[in-house]
Parts: C-alpha cells; structure tokens; sequence
C-alpha cells in the first residue's frame, strides 16, 4: 500500500473473518477518535463510514511521512519519521488492542492487508468498488475524474445497501449527515472536497 501526496485515495479493511469490529456506539465514537490522532494529521478526509464489521475512508493525502514526535507539518531536520501507511496500521493495532481488552480475547481483529485503491491517479486503475464479478461496470474516457465521485457515493450508500437503513442519513456512523447539515461534524473537509468537484446528493 503506498500512499503518494496530493491523490485521493479509497483506504478500507474489516474485520477477520467478515466478523464485527463495532460492539458498540462507544466503539465506533472510539474508532473516529482514533481516525482523528492516526489519519487527519496526514490527510484531508473526504468521506468515512463505518459498518458493524468493516469501514471506509476517502482521503487527499497532504503528507507521506510525518516527524515521530507528531505535529502538523513534517520537519526537513528531522530524521525520524512515521509514513501515513504506518500511522494506519498502529491506529488499527491500538484499536484491536483496546477491543481485545473490552471483549476479553485475543488474536487479530482486522484483515492482514488494509486496501488503499487511488481514485484519481492516471494509470487507468478499475477500482473495486465498480467491478462486480471481475465485469466493470463503468466505462470511461476521464476515469481520474469520475471515479472519485462513484466512491464518494459509494460510500455513503453502503449502510443502505445493506439494509441498515432506509436513508442514507439514518446511518450515524458515516459523513452523510455532515454533508446533509443534519450534524456539523469536524473530521470531513468538505472545501477539499469541493475543490476536488465532490457533490452530495441524498439518492436513498
């Protein structure tokens, strides 16, 4: 997985197995927080949701590495940096840490490999969230540009296509009533967002 500066990219795991990683409303609240201290730092997030046993994250990756101590911007003195790949997967140890401890068990709670497909980079990529059978399902001559769009939707539509609700914006754990402005949410950038042509529209 490598994520490069100023591409938009589809970062997304669930738990082993297919199992549940959210026991909880406290988990998933959970969860964000360690979006917040793990993710933002490197990049702008454009989209999350979060279902029972898997998540979604849209993300404009502002920084590849970051100085260990932290901070917002990377230190050309510094020698000692953690890449945005590595702040993921210390954000997902520290979470199957914590749920472990909750649920009294051990083991992995996530897949081995975190997915990151890149939206917008122009190397023709298809994708897995448009593939349906090894058929892809949209053909197009400008694919940087739409697919960012498709995935944002995506996104937002998974808790319905799964039958936890009805509207897009009954779910509680995605960006949709951000973008709805049924909640005012800090963790989305909707001006990266809109920089990038990204359009909210409430299909459910």
């Amino acid at each position: 997985m490598l994520l490069e500066k100023d591409f938009i990219y589809h970062i997304y795991n669930q738990g082993n197995n297919h199992r549940k990683i959210f026991f909880s409303q406290e988990n998933y609240l959970f969860f964000l927080e360690k979006i917040k201290t793990y993710i933002t730092p490197y990049a702008d997030i454009l989209a999350w949701c979060l279902m029972p046993n898997h998540f979604h994250l849209m993300v404009l990756v502002n920084y590849e590495s970051l100085p260990k101590s932290g901070g917002a911007t990377p230190s050309r003195t510094s020698t000692k940096t953690i890449s945005f790949n590595h702040s993921i997967g210390i954000m997902l140890a520290s979470y199957t840490r914590a749920i472990n401890k909750q649920n009294i068990t051990s083991g992995s709670l996530f897949r081995g490999k975190t997915k990151a497909e890149c939206l917008n980079c122009p190397n023709g990529i298809t994708p897995s969230f448009i593939a349906k059978n090894g058929i892809t399902q949209l053909n197009s001559s400008n694919p940087e540009n739409e697919y960012p769009q498709i995935c944002f939707n995506y996104i937002h539509q998974n808790p319905v296509k799964a039958g936890l609700a009805e509207k897009v914006t009954e779910w509680s754990f995605s960006s949709a009533k951000d973008y709805s402005d049924l909640r005012n949410g800090k963790l989305i950038n909707k001006i990266a967002a809109k920089n990038f042509g990204l359009i909210y529209k409430d299909e459910s």
